[in-house]
């Protein structure tokens, strides 16, 4: 019973501080969402010393600050979008940093570094394009967008769980992931999609079309991100990413679904116009 309080407690805080995040203020944004990012890059990097690895953990998380320090300025029109350029300086620095290191004796502990930055803090960095709409019929900060991301995330992830312990029984991959069945990936998926018409009738932002390809993203992505982050915990021999949040493992525990949906959804809103 004592588990279920601070499991249920913990999960309401997290919630409580991403929805702060996303609908104070840009600058709440950037101060929560560039912690999160700082604590998830930070697991993965202590995951990939567990498989060998020796990253650059301090170049690796400076990089990731500037590069959500670059996206959000560029997002909130606060400096020009031909800045962007200087995120192609990041490998570069990292790599330079490896070469002249004396501690590291090959380019393993750079590429591990660069992978860290690209998985963990690109896609917290686009975060601030869905937080601040390019869309101009709208204020260049309006929330819901990403706040409807997230709604979606969390239903499809909830319903997938409840779905996947009350009937599943085809395992989709048992080998990386053994508790994740197709059952369960087919409810969430229906939730998900009816979360995203929902989302379409609560905010004036995108075209109910559109809202479903995002849950589909979601569904598509979301699920291959938390089998890439299972086969990392996997191979590294931990049941969890740390152990910062009780009852539920790491940041980068909470936040896997996003890593790999949110280029995809960026990508998509950019491709078809209507962001």
């Amino acid at each position: 019973m004592k588990d279920l309080f601070t499991r249920s407690l913990t999960g309401f805080l997290v919630v409580a501080l991403i929805m702060a995040g996303i609908l104070i203020h840009p600058l709440v944004f950037a101060v929560v969402f560039s912690g999160f990012l700082c604590l998830a890059l930070f697991e993965f990097f202590r995951l990939s010393e567990k498989l060998g690895f020796q990253p650059l953990i301090k170049s690796g998380l400076t990089a990731g600050i500037i590069l959500f320090a670059l996206f959000y300025l560029v997002a909130s029109r606060m400096i020009h979008p031909r800045f962007l350029v200087l995120a192609a300086l990041i490998p570069v620095a990292i790599l330079l940093i490896d070469l002249f290191s004396a501690k590291n004796a090959s380019f393993k502990s750079g590429l591990i570094t660069i992978a860290g930055v690209f998985y963990v803090a690109l896609p917290f960095s686009l975060m601030n394009y869905i937080e601040m709409t390019r869309i101009e019929s709208l204020a260049a900060f309006y929330p819901w967008l990403l706040a409807g991301v997230f709604f979606i995330i969390w239903v499809y992830d909830s319903a997938a769980y409840v779905f996947g312990n009350l009937t599943g029984k085809h395992k989709i991959c048992v080998r990386i992931s053994p508790a994740k069945s197709w059952e369960g990936m087919i409810g969430g998926a229906v939730f998900a999609v009816l979360m995203a018409i929902g989302n379409s009738l609560l905010f004036d932002v995108l075209s109910i079309e559109n809202w479903i390809a995002v849950a589909l993203l979601i569904i598509l992505f979301g699920t291959a991100s938390d089998f890439f982050e299972s086969k990392l915990k996997r191979e590294a021999g931990v049941k969890d990413s740390g152990d910062i949040l009780p009852g539920h493992g790491g940041i980068l525990d909470r936040f896997d679904t996003l890593l790999f949906a949110i280029p995809a959804i960026f990508v998509w809103l950019s491709l078809v116009g209507n962001y």
